[in-house]
């Protein structure tokens, strides 16, 4: 540090470990003869949910990187590692003892990604007495203001329209001839990219980029395992981006060799295959080593090039300039009542497996096996394996919320609570009870199927190597998806009613017999109690 610990400050910038851009709001006006940096690790962010190792892992060495620049810099840094002796283990303790320290006359820190941590600085900042500056967060396209002007006086929120918007308010792939309009003709090829690989399977797949730990992240693994050894999971295979130049390495890559294909190919899956055409680049853009604008150019320039295709593009596109931008907004604007909706009035705890792997569910112990081991999985093994079975299962959405935000490297609580709560557990919809059966901001239908779907989607491939068959819902080679499938339409039947996305398949109930009825009941109940959910 260039200023002795006691000299008074004007400004302690805060920097939190999904703050780590040398650019931040926090910064400006950054004067290293007044000001300093904060920056702590603490016992809290891994143990409030059980975060996995390998999240874990990831997010202090990022830290921990971005320290080393911050220092290379000259900014002067005030750096509490989580082995530290005496490390309080919370934010709010670590901050107020830095206070007391280091007697700033002011805190600033650029809008942090969660509301308990904003409510713990906030509420810390206050006891001792000082303003907390708390800035506008420039690593998104849209901001929260605006947000909410979207929003206002609409009766239904949709992704769908407000992605339009930012489409025309950037300029992203928009017909030259006419920018009012969007490029090819339609906002959407969404239809366009939802094929399988078929028996054949995905042949060669370009490999993503990873990056061979360095001395930190061995630091960080060593303490990872000593320190959180209990915890889901581990950190061996560690090959995340930890800094600026290995994330603009890793979008290089990805546009690339996998753009090309992903599209195509985004909805697929493939047992042992955890990579395939996707991005792998939400983590880096999480903790702010990547700006989504960079990506969506770096996109739209392949395409204008000709070397991605317009449906590939429009479809990574969409992610990052529609769903990410608009989860922030839901989850900025309706925390901090979000996070206990629970619309299907769903009761049950969260199998015991989901933390082990340990099931004879063939496509639940290939995806929750390959999270445990690398921190990840892609949009539809979350959406449609763990996701799905949860929301047929009825497990409570705060319980499978608290899984996802604890095993997934990219998991912040901004993006991963929407996706989880409303889209994937359909939990922000109308309450049970409520005159309006009507679907809530995330999605206008739960995302409920079969086990059909996952044969499909696998060409087949994880159903091949499973006792339980997709075809079937009763009996002793029934897939429990199918099962439990049946039973949700069932057992919400008249709720999904209403649903104009779900009549067809609530049609076919009327199909059923009495007989057929209770012999899916007394399955899907001998279900639940086998695996701890009845």
């Amino acid at each position: 540090m260039s200023r002795a610990a006691t000299a008074p400050l004007r400004h302690l910038v805060l920097v939190l470990g999904d703050q780590l851009d040398v650019d931040a709001a926090a910064f400006d006006g950054f004067d290293p003869a007044q000001d300093a940096v904060w920056m702590a690790e603490v016992a809290e962010e891994s143990t409030h949910v059980p975060s996995s190792q390998m999240r874990t892992a990831f997010f202090l060495s990022a830290m921990r990187h971005f320290a080393a620049e911050l220092r290379a810099r000259g900014r002067p840094l005030h750096y509490r590692a989580l082995d530290d002796e005496g490390n309080l283990g919370t934010l709010a303790a670590e901050l107020r003892q830095a206070v007391a320290a280091l007697r700033p006359r002011a805190l600033v820190m650029t809008a942090p990604g969660e509301w308990r941590v904003l409510a713990a600085l906030r509420e810390a900042a206050a006891a001792e007495g000082l303003e907390l500056d708390v800035r506008e967060d420039r690593h998104f396209l849209s901001t929260v203001r605006e947000f909410r002007a979207h929003a206002q006086g609409r009766k239904q929120l949709r992704m769908e329209f407000f992605y339009r918007e930012m489409r025309r308010r950037h300029g992203v792939l928009m017909d030259a001839a006419d920018p009012s309009q969007p490029e090819g003709g339609q906002w959407n090829f969404d239809a366009d990219n939802r094929e399988s690989f078929g028996r054949g399977g995905p042949g060669a797949v370009p490999p993503p980029r990873r990056f061979e730990p360095d001395p930190i992240t061995r630091d960080v693994q060593a303490l990872v395992r000593a320190r959180f050894a209990g915890h889901p999971g581990r950190c061996d295979d560690f090959g995340w981006p930890v800094t600026r130049a290995q994330a603009l390495e890793a979008l290089d890559a990805f546009v690339r060799e996998r753009l090309p294909e992903f599209g195509r190919w985004q909805d697929a899956m493939w047992p042992g295959e955890p990579w395939l055409w996707h991005a792998h680049l939400a983590a880096a853009l999480n903790v702010k080593l990547l700006h989504p604008r960079e990506v969506v150019a770096a996109a739209e320039a392949a395409y204008r090039a000709g070397r991605v295709g317009l449906a590939s593009a429009e479809g990574f596109i969409r992610q990052v300039l529609g769903w990410r931008e608009y989860v922030r907004g839901i989850y900025w604007t309706q925390m901090p009542g979000y996070l206990e909706r629970n619309a299907l009035g769903a009761a049950a705890p969260l199998p015991a497996f989901y933390w082990s792997g340990s099931t004879d569910m063939a496509c639940l112990a290939d995806a929750i096996g390959q999270t445990l081991r690398l921190g990840y999985a892609h949009h539809i093994q979350r959406l449609m394996v763990t996701g799905l079975y949860a929301l047929l299962l009825g497990v409570r959405p705060q319980e499978v919320h608290a899984w996802y935000l604890g095993v997934y490297v990219d998991a912040v609580e901004w993006v991963e609570l929407p996706n989880t709560l409303g889209m994937s557990q359909y939990g922000d919809g109308a309450r049970p009870g409520e005159p309006a059966a009507g679907s809530g901001p995330m999605a206008s239908k739960p995302y409920a199927a079969s086990g059909k779907y996952i044969e499909r989607m696998s060409g087949g491939s994880l159903c091949a190597r499973c006792r339980y068959r997709p075809a079937e819902r009763t009996g002793e080679r029934a897939c429990p998806f199918t099962t439990l499938y049946w039973d949700f339409l069932l057992r919400h039947e008249a709720r999904l009613a209403a649903n104009p996305r779900m009549v067809m398949q609530v049609k076919n109930l009327a199909r059923l017999t009495d007989d057929e009825r209770a012999r899916i009941r007394a399955q899907a109940a001998a279900h639940r109690a086998a695996v701890g959910a009845g």
